[in-house]
């Protein structure tokens, strides 16, 4: 995985289910994982798991776009030729309603 977050930076990320009460659309989505078509929007983190739960649109599919988990080890092993997953380095945490993505693809309402 290009820029792999530091144990600093997944620290930030709320606890899973910490957010569980507040709506989809105001969720703080705190970093943003791509590869091609494809983007991981994540909201809270378990570290014990090393899971994220967030939102994610795979192979720019926006129909079947969804809230969810997914593995920081299986993001860090995805591999296309050489090209690997990267995070967002420029990312700035803001509500999952201010992602034009996520917005777009009907992931809240």
């Amino acid at each position: 995985m290009w820029n792999y977050p530091s144990d600093k930076q997944l620290d930030k990320i709320p606890a899973m289910y910490a957010t569980e009460k507040i709506p989809l659309k105001d969720k703080i989505v705190h970093m943003h994982f791509f590869i091609g078509g494809s983007d991981w929007y994540a909201t809270e983190y378990s570290k014990e798991d090393r899971l994220f739960f967030g939102y994610a649109i795979l192979n720019n599919d926006e129909q079947n776009a969804e809230w969810g988990y997914f593995s920081l080890d299986e993001l860090a092993d995805i591999k296309l030729g050489f090209v690997e997953i990267d995070r967002d380095r420029c990312w700035t945490p803001c509500k999952a309603s201010e992602v034009a993505k996520i917005v777009n693809s009907g992931g809240i309402s």
